[in-house]
């Protein structure tokens, strides 16, 4: 499976979140992680822990880390 989608003009990331249960979860780690500069959109999806972030260029892992524990969840990685 791939975690990392690189068109012309986006990179599509994949990125495993632990603890997401509900939509406001879902809504906590979307609204962190929209804030790191170059997003484009973001969706968390509760059921399997995934968030997948589309931004201008690769996003540095240590600025995703911290938004999502901001949010109050834990990053595991690339999915």
């Amino acid at each position: 499976m791939t975690a990392q989608i690189d068109t012309s003009d986006s990179v599509t990331t994949v990125y495993k979140v632990t603890g997401m249960s509900c939509g406001h979860c879902e809504g906590s780690v979307s609204g962190e992680i929209s804030q790191i500069p170059g997003v484009g959109s973001v969706q968390a999806v509760a059921s399997t822990g995934e968030v997948t972030v589309v931004s201008a260029a690769p996003l540095d892992e240590e600025a995703v880390r911290a938004a999502v524990d901001e949010a109050g969840f834990e990053l595991a990685g690339l999915a």
